[in-house]
């Protein structure tokens, strides 16, 4: 049965429309668009990127569910009055009054209107230059280009948030894209293959021509932890012991990873060594979890033990990512204090651990405990979302394993011995200390050109197919109509680039990217153009980039009722709501390796460089 209902229009024009909210959205844009938001005085800094996300929570939310749906996925039954306070499986019921809201199987939502995704054919995604003449041109990491103000934490942080938000699921096998090659290209293939985005299964096959390309998000949407607990009843079932609220951990050292090759996920392309390790310590913290709300409510059972971690885990993500991690990679100062302002509000959070919210406004008191808001559009993760989070320059190609005790050499890897069944094999020789300890003191990549991962240029997947990520990343955003840079610029209201000197201050960028683009700077990628132009200050990525998460970032925390309304000790507990109070990076670094006390002495932020062993 088709299921036509438009469940929003299409942009929420009611939000904030007044005459004086006009005045200031118009001012906050002028502003950035006269002096930039980043060369303000903080204070007038933080009012101009207030001003422009109520701009982009007007312009640049839409809703796909509005394009006819069959199919679509349908919430479990109910089983009492569980999920007004658990968060479930496969994330249905964050909204109670539209259930299936942000569930796995539900279909990206969009930053830009729904009639300027452009059409897409295959002259379209293989038009010249063709993404692995991109790849290769622009691409290439020749030399590594170290972000300096940062560790490589950030690299294994931030594809342990990605596999919690999104996943298109598994590209089906037939109809790959077939990319030309030159005559010099040392691909091993002719042409090369890339497989396709798997088809939305939601999309009515009676659909009119033209109608905007849509695809399901397999993930949930919603910022959840479904990385460690799993997206369906089934999957949890099998992660959990049954026994005081925990998760299953295997092995002498506790990894969440069995034996079981049926249950592998070193088979599952994107596996490695950083996102391995970051698993294993937040399934440890669940666990932690349990023991102390066990301590302090031993009454409670185990599935009331797991659920109340589940949540004060996740929260804890949220909390770790907003005031910890993305700080330290955009670390101007007006991003610090928003994105803190975005936890605990403009009174800080000494204020909220004394007194709690002291006002019900997000801005004086911080989103969690606010009301819940999806600024008049359902809530999804975005495709804009998904294509600006590209940013595999950040991992490194060569990695120097040390000793926290003493610094002393361990072993040199290279990415493609941290990689797939090999991190497993890692885990197992090269103590986990050591490799957090390793990670802490190397830098990762900056997000910019020529500083792609040579391995990820030519990257075996566990089923044996050859792939180029690089050429994969700028398809993917031309296959799923996400806009080229200049529009995309232009449909967030940003000044598109001139010429190619105005896109970027690298004289030497800029004639590149005119040769391979053919002079034409309305053909230029998204990707090329986010790691081509310059950065703020204190930024590992770019600023066109920076106004997705201006939006989304807030969305997140906005639109899920478990960081909002049900934010409250009656849900949480009082002992879970004080674990995420009293909790950083840095205390489940040293909760489960105390021995990273010395490396981690005096760092403020666990996610910039740690201590060196045996350095004064």
């Amino acid at each position: 049965m088709t299921d036509q209902r438009p469940s929003a229009d299409d942009a929420p024009s009611g939000y904030r429309r007044t005459l004086p909210w006009r005045i200031a959205t118009g001012v906050a844009e002028f502003a950035d668009r006269r002096i930039g938001w980043d060369k303000l005085p903080v204070p007038f800094g933080l009012g101009t990127l207030f001003g422009l996300r109520v701009k982009l929570r007007q312009e640049n939310l839409h809703d796909t569910n509005r394009i006819p749906a069959v199919n679509v996925p349908k919430p479990a039954p109910l089983n009492g009055t569980a999920h007004l306070v658990n968060r479930t499986a496969d994330g249905s019921y964050n909204d109670l009054d539209q259930p299936r809201m942000g569930m796995a199987g539900t279909r990206f939502g969009r930053n830009i209107p729904l009639d300027r995704i452009p059409p897409v054919s295959a002259d379209d995604v293989l038009s010249e230059p063709n993404p692995r003449m991109v790849s290769r041109e622009l691409l290439t990491r020749h030399e590594f280009i170290p972000a300096e103000t940062v560790n490589s934490l950030v690299a294994a942080w931030l594809q342990f948030m990605v596999r919690d938000w999104f996943s298109h699921g598994t590209s089906p096998t037939d109809r790959a894209w077939s990319v030309p090659l030159r005559d010099d290209d040392p691909w091993p293939e002719r042409p090369m293959r890339i497989m396709r985005t798997p088809d939305d299964p939601t999309r009515d096959p009676h659909a009119p021509a033209g109608t905007p390309d849509t695809r399901v998000n397999v993930s949930s949407h919603w910022w959840d932890a479904s990385q460690i607990y799993g997206s369906s009843g089934e999957e949890q079932r099998a992660l959990r012991t049954g026994e005081n609220g925990k998760l299953r951990l295997w092995g002498d050292d506790g990894t969440p990873f069995p034996s079981d090759p049926d249950r592998d996920p070193s088979r599952v392309p994107g596996f490695w060594l950083g996102l391995a390790m970051m698993q294993t310590l937040f399934a440890k913290e669940h666990n932690a979890i349990c023991d102390h709300l066990h301590a302090q409510y031993p009454g409670w059972d185990d599935e009331e033990l797991f659920q109340r971690a589940r949540l004060v885990n996740a929260a804890l993500l949220a909390k770790i990512h907003t005031v910890e991690w993305t700080p330290a990679v955009i670390s101007h100062p007006t991003t610090v204090t928003a994105l803190r302002t975005n936890w605990w509000g403009l009174a800080g959070e000494r204020v909220h651990n004394l007194f709690g919210r002291i006002s019900g406004s997000e801005v004086i008191s911080g989103i969690p405990g606010d009301e819940t808001d999806h600024y008049g559009v359902p809530y999804a993760i975005t495709e804009e979302f998904v294509a600006v989070y590209r940013m595999h320059p950040l991992v490194r190609d060569d990695w120097h394993l040390r000793a926290a005790s003493d610094d002393a050499t361990l072993r040199e890897a290279t990415l493609r011995e941290l990689a797939g069944p090999e991190a497993l094999k890692i885990m197992e020789t090269v103590p986990m200390r050591d490799l957090l300890y390793s990670f802490g003191t190397l830098h990762p990549g900056l997000v910019t050109m020529h500083n792609f991962p040579k391995f990820l240029q030519e990257f075996e997947r566990p089923d044996g197919h050859l792939q180029d990520l690089a050429a994969t990343d700028i398809l993917r955003s031309r296959e799923l109509g996400v806009p080229r840079y200049n529009e995309f610029r232009r449909l967030l209201r940003l000044k598109p680039a001139k010429s190619f000197e105005e896109l970027t201050e690298n004289r030497d960028w800029a004639d590149q990217i005119e040769r391979v683009y053919g002079g034409d700077i309305e053909k230029v990628d998204l990707t090329v153009g986010l790691y081509a132009e310059k950065l703020p200050a204190g930024f590992a990525f770019s600023d066109t980039a920076f106004r997705i998460f201006i939006l989304m970032a807030s969305r997140r925390l906005n639109s899920d009722r478990f960081f909002t309304e049900y934010y409250t000790p009656e849900v949480y507990s009082n002992a879970g709501l004080r674990w995420i109070d009293d909790t950083t990076m840095g205390t489940v670094l040293l909760r489960h390796h105390p021995e990273l006390r010395t490396a981690l002495a005096g760092v403020e932020n666990a996610f910039t460089p740690w201590n060196t062993a045996g350095r004064e």
